[in-house]
């Protein structure tokens, strides 16, 4: 929702560009997300490392934007505090998957 607001304030030479990529791979995100939260544990890491690549993906376009001052400062680290969040929240996850899905935690040893 803090993104959507932002948008619409961009300059329209970069609110039909940039502004509608980072929108793209923010919806891209949250399908990879939705997506692995109903798959069984061994197929969910693809997704969730898709959507860690999508959200690492979308802070260097919104660092571009923040570069050519089409998003002031104030935005830019709002918004990205809230997407740090998420990337340790989707690392968090991808870690534990890996864990889970490792060839030692699935024969038993350690």
């Amino acid at each position: 929702m803090l993104w959507y607001g932002y948008c619409r304030t961009l300059p329209k030479v970069h609110r039909y560009t940039l502004g509608q990529k980072i929108d793209n791979l923010l919806v891209e995100t949250i399908e990879a997300i939705a997506t692995a939260i109903f798959l069984n544990k061994a197929e969910k890491l693809p997704h969730v490392k898709r959507a860690i690549q999508k959200m690492d993906t979308s802070k260097v376009f919104l660092l571009i934007l923040w570069e050519t001052k089409s998003l002031d400062t104030k935005k830019y680290i709002a918004l990205s505090l809230k997407l740090d969040e998420i990337g340790k929240m989707l690392g968090g996850w991808a870690g534990q998957l890996k864990k889970q899905n490792s060839p030692n935690e699935l024969s038993g040893e350690k």
